[in-house]
């Protein structure tokens, strides 16, 4: 799917999902239990997706600037969100609004891996990246809310580590649980098709239900720990997936949006969108420094990509800051339009030009006709 392509169907998606809206009267959307396990299945399979397609022997070797992205990278993006954004509207409130979009949102990642040209080692680290630095913007989230509001939150940090805890429990029982039948999938692998078949079928039921309940008690730090190890092999199947999922999440965005569009806010929108933008090219420079990402630093720089959990952050701050929904939904559209068209034109410059090779000389000797 060229830029181009990519751009006109998150659009038409985008569209859809307002027009669906409108034209069922649904004005709070957001407030809905169904809507709210929806999108956060959504998120739950793309944090999934994106783990499960990370070669482990490149995460391994990674990890080290893997732990400097989701940690100070992630609090040096607020630092540049938010600074653009003061600069412009000088509004302190909009601290809160540049930890939302500070994140990569990992379902996109997921579904644009497979026509990426980027080096195995930069897809382990952009998907890990995408994957891991969600808990982080949550916890800033709680404590630059109590900031701006001087003594309000919307949340806890004792809710957050028994929420840690509660993640790690659930992959811990995720991983025995593989420990233990490992064996026999392998040697399930090696046989005949029916057999191959029948336990990658029962992986996936596996997988579901574990699914299941981290989307339930919102555990979604276990699903991407899930998909370091427990990995049915589908095939392409995931990544289409992916794809698929991200459209329905464009869709969800624009449930929300036709309900609290304004163009005040998408203005400001607008801008926080363009610095989430610009903050990762400037971070993704920083971490790639070292003489073996310079294949792919471009490529990292023009990663940032926003969705289910700027949008699910966006509905935890709506009732302290009314207008967030309305501000942080276009900040997602301009980030995923910027990253089709900033791809799509990096693409086209560093392509190959093919050229033909032209002997100004017969060759002497002629190659005999093959029949």
């Amino acid at each position: 799917m060229t830029p181009v392509i990519r751009s006109v169907a998150l659009l038409s998606a985008l569209g859809a999902g307002w027009l669906a809206a409108a034209g069922a009267g649904l004005d709070e959307v957001d407030r809905s239990p169904v809507y709210g396990f929806f999108i956060t299945a959504l998120l739950g399979f793309g944090l999934y997706a994106s783990t499960s397609g990370i070669v482990i022997a490149e995460f391994r070797r990674q990890l080290g600037t893997v732990v400097v992205a989701v940690t100070l990278g992630v609090l040096a993006k607020v630092a540049l969100i938010f600074g653009a954004v003061f600069f412009v509207f000088r509004e302190p409130e909009h601290l809160v609004l540049a930890v939302a979009v500070a994140q990569i949102d990992p379902l996109s990642v997921a579904a644009m891996r497979a026509g990426s040209r980027m080096s195995d080692s930069a897809k382990a680290l952009l998907s890990a990246w995408a994957s891991f630095d969600d808990p982080i913007t949550v916890l800033l989230t709680v404590y630059l809310t109590a900031f701006a509001l001087r003594g309000g939150a919307v949340g806890g940090v004792g809710s957050f580590a028994v929420n840690l805890l509660l993640n790690l429990a659930l992959a811990g029982v995720a991983f025995v649980l593989w420990a233990l039948v490992r064996g026999r999938v392998r040697r399930a692998e090696a046989g005949g098709r029916a057999v191959r078949y029948a336990v990658r079928a029962v992986m996936v039921v596996a997988v579901l239900a574990l699914g299941f309940v981290a989307v339930q008690h919102s555990l979604l730090l276990a699903l991407a720990l899930l998909g370091l190890f427990f990995r049915p092999d589908l095939g392409r199947w995931v990544d289409g997936l992916a794809e698929v999922g991200m459209f329905l999440a464009t869709a969800a965005v624009g449930l929300v949006l036709a309900a609290e569009f304004s163009w005040a806010l998408a203005g400001v929108g607008a801008v926080l969108g363009v610095a989430a933008f610009g903050a990762q090219a400037v971070v993704a420079f920083a971490l790639t420094v070292p003489r073996q990402w310079r294949g792919d630093r471009v490529r990292l720089a023009l990663g940032q990509q926003n969705g289910l959990t700027a949008i699910i952050l966006a509905l935890l701050l709506e009732p302290t800051f009314p207008g967030a929904i309305a501000v942080v939904a276009p900040a997602v559209i301009v980030v995923n339009l910027l990253h089709a068209a900033a791809n799509g034109l990096h693409d086209r410059l560093t392509s190959p030009t093919p050229t033909l090779a032209r002997s100004t000389h017969p060759s002497p000797h002629p190659t005999p006709s093959t029949p």
